[in-house]
């Protein structure tokens, strides 16, 4: 069997995300803010795409808000995604949430 084909499974409260394409935004005026702005501490949105047994706050498909500083990167077959805690999601945005603060992306 290649080692590079094995299965994963996540362990415990671990959620893999994989970063959305925000490197350039852009102000609601239409100004284009390129990657390399610096601006305060600033949370990232990504999505999830697996997660462990003990997650209960998101599921795989939901978008999570992070910080950036609590994340450790790794590549999986060329892929580069986030391994998070679930303690350190800020927020989950989904379709499913019954109670919402009345905000919507």
């Amino acid at each position: 069997m290649d080692d590079d084909k094995l299965p994963i499974k996540m362990l415990n409260d671990r959620v893999l995300v994989e970063a959305d394409d925000d490197a350039e935004r852009k102000s609601s005026g239409g100004i284009l803010i390129p990657a390399t702005a610096q601006m305060a501490k600033r949370l990232v949105w990504a999505t999830v795409v697996a997660q462990g047994q003990n997650v209960r706050a998101c599921e795989i498909g939901d978008k999570v808000l992070f910080s950036p500083d609590d994340r450790y990167e790794v590549e999986v077959q060329g892929n580069d995604y986030i391994m998070l805690r679930e303690r350190e999601l800020h927020a989950v945005a989904s379709e499913r949430n019954e109670s919402s603060t009345g905000l919507y992306l």
